[in-house]
């Protein structure tokens, strides 16, 4: 093999390569973390679990919407934990990477599209 056909199949493994590992890891990236999200809902204050019924976090809150009726995506939850909406007020102790993990939480908990 000359030296130009053994850089150039060099530079397609090298590119391969980087091409696979930067797609598994944009899907690990983005898989939410759910203990971390499960704790935040239990243990946030207020708890969100007071109000809001959530199988996977075994809340049956009687004031605020059922979660898992309603599948929120991870960006309506967000909104709602950063403005507060209705009864619910807005979570301005929690930091932006709580919130991320909040609202990532239970849009994969409740199967949101």
């Amino acid at each position: 093999m000359t030296g130009k056909a053994l850089a150039g199949s060099w530079k397609r493994a090298l590119c391969t390569g980087l091409m696979g590992a930067s797609l598994y890891g944009g899907a690990q990236a983005a898989e939410p973390d759910m203990e971390a999200g499960r704790a935040l809902f239990v243990n946030a204050t207020p708890a969100c679990a007071l109000c809001h019924t959530l199988d996977d976090a075994q809340s049956s809150g009687a004031i605020g919407p059922k979660l898992d009726e309603i599948k929120p995506d991870a960006a309506r939850v967000e909104t709602a934990i950063r403005n507060g909406i209705g009864q619910m007020p807005a979570y301005t102790t929690l930091s932006d990477k709580e919130i991320e993990v909040l609202a990532a939480y239970v849009a994969k908990a409740t199967g949101a599209q």
